[in-house]
Parts: C-alpha cells; sequence; structure tokens
C-alpha cells in the first residue's frame, strides 16, 4: 500500500524527504514527487501549489502514474468556526468546495452531476490523523517564546468536522463571515483539500486532509501568515507528518 502526501507549500514538507529510505526522484506533469519509504512502507511526497486545480491534477497524478493507494493532504488553514482557534488542528470529516454555485441548474455548492457537495472522508484515515495531531499537540512541538509571540494558547486542541475550500485565499472579516452564514459547521477554510477529495471519491482512494490554523481567515490573515508558516506552521507540519507516518509503519 502506498502512501502519498500532498501539500501546498514547500514549508510544509521541507527536511521530510531527506528521511525516506532509497529515494528516488520523478519529474512530471511539472512536480517532483519523492519516492522512497519510510520505516520500510512506500510512500510519495509532492507539493500540489496551490489552489484547486492544481491539487487535483497532482492527486491524479500520484494515483495514475505512482499508484497511491490512500491520501493526505496537510497543511495550513484559516479558522471559520468560532471554536477553532489560531494553533488548533482540524481534521476533516467532510470536504465541500464553497465556491461552486451552478444554481439554479443545480443547488448551491453540489458539484453538477454528483449529486452531493460534501465527499466524506475515509474515517479510518480520520483516526490515524487525530492521534498524530494528538500526539503532536501533547508533545509540544512549539517553544513558549514562539506561542506568546503569536498568541497562541497554552492547550490548542484537535477537532474533527467540516474543510472547505475554494480558489481565494480567505483574508477579510466579510469574507469569513459570509461563510459561517452560508455553511455555520464549517471549522476551517483552504484552497485545495475538497478538489482532492473530489478526485480521490472518482478513483476509489481513501483520503483524508489535517489542516494546522494559521489564521482567523479575517482582515489579520495576510499580515500574520508567512511569519506564522515558518515559524509555527511548518514545524507542526512536519512533526504530525511524521507522526502520521510512524504509526502506518510495519509492527
Amino acid at each position: 500500500m502506498t502512501t502519498a502526501i500532498l501539500s501546498a507549500l514547500p514549508e510544509e514538507q521541507a527536511g521530510l524527504a531527506a528521511n525516506l529510505e532509497n529515494p528516488s526522484v520523478h519529474v512530471y506533469a511539472g512536480r517532483e514527487f519523492y519516492v522512497g519509504r519510510w520505516n520500510g512502507q512506500p510512500v510519495v511526497f509532492v507539493l500540489s501549489r496551490i489552489g484547486k486545480v492544481a491539487a487535483a491534477t497532482t492527486a491524479a497524478a500520484v494515483i495514475e502514474r505512482f499508484g497511491a493507494t490512500r491520501l493526505y493532504f496537510t497543511g495550513v488553514a484559516g479558522g471559520l468556526h468560532p471554536r477553532v482557534k489560531v494553533g488548533d488542528t482540524v481534521v476533516a470529516t467532510e470536504l465541500l468546495q464553497h465556491d461552486i454555485d451552478a444554481s439554479p441548474l443545480f443547488p448551491r455548492h453540489e458539484v453538477p452531476l454528483y449529486g452531493r457537495s460534501r465527499f466524506a472522508a475515509d474515517m479510518a484515515g480520520v483516526a490515524q490523523l487525530t492521534l498524530a495531531a494528538q500526539a503532536v499537540t501533547e508533545a509540544g512541538a512549539i517553544d513558549d517564546d514562539v506561542r506568546q509571540r503569536f498568541g497562541l494558547g497554552a492547550a490548542p486542541c484537535v477537532h474533527q468536522g467540516l474543510l472547505v475550500s475554494g480558489d481565494r485565499f480567505v483574508s477579510r472579516a466579510s469574507e469569513s463571515q459570509a461563510l459561517r452564514e452560508a455553511l455555520p459547521d464549517a471549522l476551517a477554510v483552504d484552497m485545495e483539500a475538497a478538489a482532492v477529495a473530489q478526485v480521490c471519491h472518482d478513483h476509489g482512494v481513501p483520503f483524508a486532509a489535517v489542516r494546522h490554523i494559521s489564521d482567523r481567515a479575517d482582515d489579520s490573515a495576510h499580515v500574520d501568515f508567512p511569519a506564522y508558516l515558518a515559524q509555527v506552521a511548518a514545524l507542526q507540519a512536519r512533526a504530525l507528518i511524521s507522526a502520521l507516518l510512524d504509526r502506518h509503519a510495519p509492527a
């Protein structure tokens, strides 16, 4: 069983490929696929780049070209739900594209000809991601000085629920409020995961996604994001991926 780990940004996978056993790099569809073994299990690391089309292209390639039999998407997202704070982690149980609107032909948010707006994540993958996220949270990968600098609480939480995606970096309070009103159960917003969920649905491949909350998808998001990504989210992402793959390793 080959596990594929997709992320949008280089910081979210930096250094991980160096841990692969018998690594090789394959360039395909304009992306670099790092193929090898992690504690004996086949793994592929790849950066999808940003946005739904880029993510869907990458997901299809890693399934068809590299034989991935389960996919995980990791990275950062903006928090939407009031109980989701910066520094928390969201594990998606459902995924939806918030910018699809083919009305009046189809209901808002419904993917045309699929008869659904929400794609369920693979619950075995959800369980593995949740356990990995909890382990990283308990280990405390971020030191106290960095936590104080970004105003992070002492006890970040791991949430499960709806993750929504769209081709827009949500960075205005009015935008995030509109999303909360339209989708009150949405926990967080990103730009890729729901598109990958649709591709995996088409191919019958298990998929799960996890997002570290880097901002509140409001007017401060564009100011805080680069520094937070480098100093906090990147460390969290690498620790979480390592914990996840260690959990998949053969006994």
